[in-house]
């Protein structure tokens, strides 16, 4: 017996194990314990039945081993295995009756798969829906949209996994159209993919100059396309609209294991020595979804244009150049999709003076503005508009006005929607609202202060702060606005439940806390409030006349100051097994490595950034999932179990991180 010819009439090699598993599976299903031997001689009872014929059917198959059982004396587990039969003709009827009204053969095997891997879902349930949606006369790519939107609006608290099944219909649809593509540009390889890829302008030519051809094979064996089972419907679709490379026609080119092997190449590329091996560590962190790494790294790896830092920070200078300055410098970042926190606490109040006229300047909110529009105007080709945090000091003379920056309410003209505002609090705020909320504080301005006292309040913390703030509030040379607590509070809290912002930022906290406070202080935090580092203004020196080549050039000379960088990923603790600590170093020291990485091999928007960060070096490495293994370890949210639990987890993960990065 060598040929078993199936129920489509497709033909497979015969294979004795398959039906011991069938058996073996009957027997379990009635608790009935089996051993091998006897799973053996029924074996032999259903071979010597065909024993001289090439080709058998499935189902004659079949109907022998319901009699062998019978021979047997198995009646209750050949009941079973009848039933198993009847069960596993139903399914089969529902996928072909779905492959019908789809009008597509291969959806069948998908289907199959879903059947296994979700026993508990009704895939009759799912065509009911489909049913219920389809009107009209549609193509075959709309019926199957609308089948992944039946699975998808098929999800519930109580059956997620709908979800799922709706990723796994999404993942077919595509790799539909990406064959389709694939065939038209006779693309049979991934290096042939990557010629193409390079050649169109949508892959870097970095990557095939650092990699031979024998690398990119070698490496494009760790592709596995299995994976794409482990994502979601609302994932895969975010990945596919944003991630994964299509031409300027918007025809896909690249799967999603495709995108994280390219993302593993570029960031493996600085390796000397073992770099397939450090490609297939990245690659598999990311495609078995235990690392993500930041929007820009995963959307602008193996691009030409690989800007892969998310966040950025510039202190805007009190000077009109210096804000044109720090607002190109955000357009700049915004284009190649960073975010951006910009310090306001140096730029002169309004009514402050400019040359030495009294009430010149319009303050901060006019500038604020300008970068509000700039956020909206710089939409990184149509992707999503620009993203920034104002950060503002709460003595600031503006204050008033920049907490109502984006309520509803009040003068038009002073307000920005599209930015989020955040105030920087120094312990004396917070204090003096504690001990009594009737007592004033002192807003005032940055440029006045400078001017008359010869020094910059805002380069100061702590104990110093507040004396030299006090000194300040003393001298009766100082313009000040004076605003009772209450008043203040009530504005802050009012944007708060309005708006959500403003952001707080405790900046003697974070300067206490500066491991390099001896290079610089600490004015603000970025759009996301996770990262602090040094800061310091850019300052413009000259601008002279050159002659080049008999042409005459204008050369601006730039003092650069610190403009923050921070490189990001997350570990996804879902999915790592938290209990295993060597799992946890070697991912976090697999992570570490390649935020590094990204360190030397980023495209710069912006020079300024790019000798930050070769400066300090900074990278953050943050978590994901975190309810998501709670749940999983069976641990309550209110409990002394989740504060141990957690501290032994972070004392890992901070232990690990540390570790790799000395």
């Amino acid at each position: 017996m060598q040929t078993i010819i199936k129920r489509g009439l497709a033909e497979e090699e015969y294979k004795g194990e398959k039906i011991c598993h069938a058996m073996e599976k009957a027997f379990r299903s009635e608790g009935i314990p089996v051993s091998d031997e006897k799973l053996r001689l029924l074996l032999s009872r259903v071979e010597i039945a065909f024993a001289g014929q090439s080709r058998v059917t499935v189902e004659e198959i079949q109907n022998t081993v319901e009699e062998a059982l019978m021979q047997n004396g198995d009646y209750k587990v050949a009941r079973a295995y009848i039933l198993y039969r009847e069960k596993r003709t139903l399914l089969r009827h529902l996928r072909q009756r779905i492959k019908e009204e789809i009008g597509d053969d291969g959806i069948e095997e998908v289907l199959l798969k879903i059947q296994k891997d979700f026993p508990d879902y009704d895939l009759s349930r799912l065509s009911a829906k489909y049913l219920s949606l389809s009107k009209g006369t549609l193509e075959k790519k709309e019926r199957l949209l609308l089948l992944t939107r039946a699975a998808a609006e098929l999800t519930t608290q109580e059956e997620p996994d709908w979800e799922r099944i709706a990723g796994r219909l999404l993942s077919y649809q595509f790799h539909q159209e990406l064959r389709k593509a694939e065939a038209s540009r006779n693309l049979d390889g991934f290096y042939e993919k990557l010629c193409y890829l390079t050649e169109q302008g949508l892959y870097g030519a970095y990557i095939l100059d650092a990699y031979s051809k024998e690398e990119v094979t070698e490496v494009s064996c760790f592709l596995d396309e299995s994976r794409n089972d482990l994502f979601t419907y609302s994932g895969l679709d975010l990945l596919l609209s944003r991630y994964t490379i299509r031409d300027r026609q918007h025809t896909p080119l690249e799967s999603p294991q495709e995108m994280y092997l390219g993302i593993a190449m570029h960031l493996a590329m600085k390796e000397k020595e073992n770099r397939a091996l450090y490609v297939k560590e990245f690659y598999d962190m990311l495609s078995l979804h235990k690392v993500t790494m930041a929007t820009p790294t995963l959307s602008n790896a193996r691009k030409p244009y690989h800007q892969l830092s998310s966040c950025f920070i510039d202190t805007v200078a009190d000077s009109l150049d210096g804000i044109y300055q720090s607002i190109s410098r955000f357009a700049d970042v915004s284009k190649y999709g960073g975010g951006m926190g910009m310090y306001f606490g140096k730029v002169r109040s309004r009514g402050g003076k400019i040359r030495g006229f009294e009430g010149a300047s319009g303050g901060v909110i006019r500038w604020i503005r300008v970068v509000n529009d700039t956020a909206v105007a710089v939409d990184q080709l149509g992707m999503r508009q620009g993203a920034v945090a104002v950060y503002l000091d709460a003595w600031h003379k503006d204050l008033p006005e920049f907490l109502q920056l984006r309520t509803n309410n009040g003068d038009d003209r002073m307000k920005a929607h599209d930015v989020f505002p955040a105030v920087c609090y120094p312990d004396l705020f917070w204090k003096k609202v504690k001990e009594d909320l009737n007592q004033n504080w002192y807003l005032m301005d940055p440029h006045d202060i400078l001017l008359i006292k010869g020094y910059c309040l805002e380069d100061f913390y702590g104990e110093e702060w507040e004396t030299r703030y006090e000194d300040c509030v003393r001298d009766n040379r100082i313009s000040k606005r004076v605003y009772v607590l209450k008043d203040l509070v009530r504005l802050i809290l009012k944007s708060a439940v309005e708006t959500g912002t403003p952001f707080a930022f405790y900046r003697d906290t974070v300067n206490r806390m500066n491991p390099n406070q001896h290079r610089g202080i600490i004015y603000c935090s970025n759009l996301c409030t996770e990262i602090a580092q040094n800061m310091k203004e850019a300052e413009i020196l000259e601008q002279r006349v050159e002659t080049k080549d008999g042409d005459e050039i204008i050369v601006s000379s730039v003092k650069p100051g610190d403009f923050v960088v921070c490189n990001l990923a997350s570990l996804c603790l879902g999915n790592i097994d938290v209990n295993d600590k060597e799992e946890i170093r070697r991912i976090t020291k697999t992570v570490v490595r390649a935020l590094d990485n990204v360190i030397d091999l980023n495209f710069y928007p912006v020079k300024e950034a790019e000798l930050t960060n070769q400066k300090y070096r900074a990278i953050g490495l943050g978590v994901s999932g975190y309810h998501h293994m709670l749940a999983k370890h069976h641990i309550a949210w209110e409990s002394e179990e989740h504060l141990r639990f957690a501290d032994r987890v972070f004392e890992d993960i901070n232990f690990a991180a540390i570790s790799a990065s000395a």
